[in-house]
């Protein structure tokens, strides 16, 4: 007698990691309360729920191998004939449950099975890593157990790895088998597969996949329906290994299909097919550094060099510091030594294990080359410029950027033209620089003659807020009118993107290969040769108007366009690694021929002859997960993000005092193609068709949360709040909003825990006790002891206490560090050294300033003065210091302000001639000279 409710039809979700967590761990509640209600008549709804329950795993469990469709029909007849006993026990034997409660998988217990021969061999394959083959192909189901059992009789105790197959019939099956299921390490295509799915998919999955599968897909021959699959499956996760499996004469397809697959083999080469499965994941699994400092660590070893502190020697035996080694392990001291042999290898002149494990990187990140870096991106930064850089080239670079890069165009002399992000006043903090600009700045040094001048672009991708770039589409439009430009992306924030279908595209890596690929096209050499012939006179020959240029999406010409593409990543930021574990990717056409030697003595100037090896063994390690278990991680921590969103917007108290912003806040409508608010929470295809389309997009996994409403500043909410009273630690803060970021580490706890102290903050919000913390107007920057003054002591001022001024754009170089008025850059070097000389600068306090700038005196900037968060400098050395500048200062409400002393002031260039030492504390304000500097000679 069937005891539960018809089944319910429930498409196939297009992101199922959690609900199908979260169903079979109900399920195994359930059939326990089947077991101890068997004999009740009460039945409280749970049968309807355990059909739907059932529902939601026949839609998502096909796509795995374990538990499988055949563990879902077995449970479900069982429990429809009224045996919830059996029905226990055979969840209590199923392996490899994902569980909702934690990230390892297991088994729900009932307590009513004893030990078997194969529970034994399944604890004895338990340490080994386990991973599931994909097969596509329409077989039966007995054709099918056939297979996976040939493949099963191949396996040895000697195995490094284990793993399940399963069988999907379909080319759409298929990418929606990669899409879900992160367990996947390897695909087996074979001929016979059908082209459509049986399944009921979800509405957004049906969406999506119309993207990825061509019109007539089915009339096409079965090698090209192989071959548009195998680029279909590599664009989706290029991590995977794809391997053909023929029944006819492999040799003939051998040379035209072998840079598609990583091999080809007959039917009947199970071994061989099987030694290849286990073969392609340890090549990924391979971490050759960390595996050398883990053998050196295990080894013997007497040190008659330097680290006292190697193999323990210093701390071991101290009655006075052994609580460094309770605390960090003698693992770590073990490991802790200056030797480059003995399998170990040196970071500046590697050829060994660090070289194995930066090529590796190169590969898992699609980088022609990359190289490691132990002190930060900061480092990367100056690197990568001071290899490209020379005196007097122009590098064309976001204000907003990272101060490294500042620092890093003082080290190299080049002269900078910085460019202005699109600014978001109402929430105090910026967002990216439009392509418009970008474009607009170039074509401005055209005309002016100076455009062989421009050498580099430097753009942060994302920024720190989360708006991602277009990044192919900047750098086509850029090499249309400088072929030979350089681009670095620096994505200290991004690292982890290469591991997502989606946000992958609009890394530097993959856009770069991406032109590469575009201008080997014919067709599109065709279209290069229409838009020379729209974009130019036709008698004269000469470029049209800038306005003709800036109202056309330009493309290179792709005979003469160079790529030259670099990125920075602060792999410990958002991937595995110790802290300052840092990577710069290369792809650049002309390294060998004109950057090597340059690379090699900026990497040697900036890099320790000391380098941490826990960082290296930590990038390499981090590597290993990228390439192994990324895909599943990162997709986890996007979709954790969209869940704070939905219950700060469900929630009815905390929509009341907080709010998530959304692209419609952060990205102004000009630069938006697309609608939705917040892409991911609609669906997969609604977030690529935003990623396809519009210049700028949001980061899922960033949540910039307003406070407006909670009446406490940003600074305050971040440490008094948050930190202080609850434990939860962000970073970046503005006078009005926190951010919030997830991770590839972030666990479905503490995102419960977040919306928990969102909810007890608005309830203290919503009824204060009276010895609660008072709710703060935003307290007074230690910029300026009195705000007020100074804001309404500038002509025009309207600023007052609690309100945020508008963001100040770059304002300019004063005069003496500029070629001409034509063009924007300035020689920040000779401004920062010209600090250097006596008697040439002074400090005056925020309301000396203020009186300066009233009496119309240019004051510049003698240095670098950069609140931290966010690292970027509001002033640099050789600018010009504005009103707008003031006011900003004064409102941020940010502790940390690197370049400015809280006691004496802004350092800033005078005139001594203009006036005397004793007097330049009062008089320095009103004298004519303060600020101007003798004209260059």
């Amino acid at each position: 007698m069937s005891t539960l409710s018809p089944l319910p039809k429930i498409g196939t979700p297009s992101r199922a990691w959690r609900s199908r967590a979260d169903a079979w761990e109900f399920l195994g509640y359930a059939i326990k309360q089947l077991v101890l209600d068997l004999h009740s008549s009460s039945d409280s709804g749970l049968h309807s729920q355990i059909s739907r329950t059932f529902a939601l795993l026949d839609a998502v469990e096909p796509y795995w191998a374990e538990p499988g469709v055949a563990a879902v029909a077995q449970l479900r007849q069982l429990v429809d004939d009224g045996d919830p006993h059996a029905a226990l026990e055979l969840l209590g034997g199923l392996a490899h449950l994902p569980l909702a409660s934690g990230a390892e998988q297991g088994s729900v217990s009932g307590g009513l099975q004893e030990s078997s021969e194969d529970e034994v061999a399944q604890a004895e394959q338990a340490d080994r890593p386990r991973f599931e083959v994909l097969v596509v192909d329409n077989i039966t189901a007995q054709e099918a157990e056939s297979l996976k059992n040939n493949m099963a009789a191949q396996r040895r105790p000697s195995d490094a790895f284990t793993y399940e197959i399963n069988v999907v019939p379909s080319y759409e099956d298929a990418l929606v088998a990669v899409l879900l299921n992160p367990d996947i390490q390897a695909v087996i295509l074979r001929p016979g597969f059908s082209v459509r799915s049986s399944q009921q998919l979800g509405s957004d999955l049906r969406r999506f996949l119309a993207g990825h599968t061509p019109e007539g897909l089915q009339a096409l021959r079965p090698v090209k329906r192989i071959l548009g699959l195998a680029e279909e499956i590599s664009g989706l996760r290029p991590e995977l290994d794809v391997y053909l499996v023929a029944g006819v004469s492999i040799e003939s397809l051998a040379g035209s299909l072998t840079r598609k697959f990583r091999r080809i083999f007959r039917r009947q080469d199970h071994l061989d097919l099987h030694l290849s499965l286990l073969s392609g994941v340890a090549e990924r699994y391979e971490a050759p550094f960390f595996t050398a400092l883990l053998d050196y660590s295990r080894r013997p070893a007497s040190v008659f060099h330097a680290l006292p502190i190697s193999r323990g020697g210093s701390v071991g035996n101290s009655p006075w510091i052994r609580d460094m080694a309770d605390f960090y392990g003698t693992n770590l001291l073990l490991a802790e030594t200056s030797a480059t042999s003995g399998g170990l290898d040196s970071l500046l002149d590697p050829h060994g294990s660090i070289k194995q494990a930066q090529d590796l990187a190169a590969r898992a990140f699609g980088a022609q080359r990359t190289y490691f870096v132990t002190n930060g991106t900061s480092t990367a930064n100056k690197i990568v410029h001071q290899s490209l850089l020379a005196p007097g080239d122009v590098v064309l670079v976001d204000r907003n950027c990272h101060k490294s890069h500042h620092y890093a165009f003082v080290l190299a002399g080049a002269r900078v033209s910085y460019l202005d992000a699109y600014p978001l006043d109402k929430y105090a903090f910026y967002g990216a620089v439009p392509l418009a600009s970008l474009k607009r700045r170039l074509l401005e040094y055209r005309r002016a003659g100076r455009l062989h001048e421009v050498k580099m672009v430097t753009l942060t991708n994302c920024t720190f807020d989360g708006i991602v770039y277009d990044v192919e589409r900047v750098m086509e439009e850029c090499l249309a009118i400088k072929p030979d430009l350089v681009f670095l992306w620096d994505e200290a924030w991004f690292a982890f993107a290469r591991s997502h279908p989606i946000y992958r595209r609009r890394t530097g890596m993959v856009s770069a290969a991406a032109l590469e690929a575009s201008f080997s096209n014919p067709a599109y050499a065709a279209r290069y040769a229409e838009q020379e012939a729209a974009l130019h006179d036709p008698v004269t020959g000469e470029p049209l108007d800038d306005e003709a240029w800036l109202n056309r999406r330009l493309i290179p010409n792709p005979a003469k366009a160079r790529i030259r593409i670099y990125a920075t990543q602060s792999t410990h930021k958002t991937l595995t690694s110790l802290r300052q574990g840092s990577m710069i990717h290369v792809y650049d056409q002309d390294f060998m021929a004109s950057n090597q030697e340059s690379f090699r003595e900026a990497y040697m100037t900036h890099t320790s002859t000391s380098p941490n090896y826990q960082i290296l063994a930590s990038l390499d390690i981090g590597r290993r997960q990228v390439e192994l278990e990324g895909f599943g991680l990162v997709q986890k921590q996007s979709d954790l993000a969209v869940s704070v969103a939905q219950a700060v917007a469900r929630h009815p108290l905390l929509k009341k005092y907080f709010r998530v912003l959304t692209s419609r806040d952060l990205i102004e409508p000009q630069y938006r193609e697309t609608s939705a608010a917040m892409p991911l929470r609609e669906g997969l295809a609604e977030l690529e068709d935003a990623w396809q389309r519009d210049e700028f997009v949001i980061d899922p996994s960033r949540l910039t949360l307003d406070i407006s409403r909670t009446g406490i500043d940003g600074d305050t909410f971040r440490h008094s709040y948050l930190m202080d009273d609850h434990g939860i630690q962000v970073n970046k803060t503005s006078r009005n909003t926190v951010l919030f970021m997830t991770n590839i580490g972030t666990s479905r706890s503490s995102v419960a825990y977040l919306i928990e102290v969102l909810v007890k903050l608005a309830e203290g919000f919503e009824n204060p006790h009276p010895s609660s913390r008072p709710r703060t107007v935003p307290v007074l920057s230690a910029v300026s002891s009195n705000v007020s003054s100074v804001v309404s002591s500038v002509p025009g001022g309207s600023a007052v206490v609690g309100q945020t001024p508008p963001l100040p754009d770059f304002s300019t170089f004063a005069a003496r560090f500029r070629v001409d008025e034509a063009c924007e850059d300035g020689d920040i070097r000779a401004a920062y050294f010209e600090s250097y000389k006596p008697e040439s600068t002074a400090y005056l306090s925020a309301d000396e300033l203020a009186r300066a700038v009233r009496a119309g005196q240019e004051v510049i900037s003698a240095g670098f003065v950069t609140p931290y968060p966010p690292g970027f400098p509001i002033l640099v050395p050789g600018q010009v210091i504005t009103r707008q500048t003031l006011e900003f200062m004064a409102a941020l409400d940010t502790r940390e302000i690197h370049g400015f002393d809280h006691e004496r002031g802004y350092r800033v260039f005078v005139d001594r001639s203009a006036v005397s030492e004793d007097d330049i504390s009062e008089s320095a304000v009103a004298a004519a000279g303060i600020g101007r500097l003798p004209a260059a000679s």
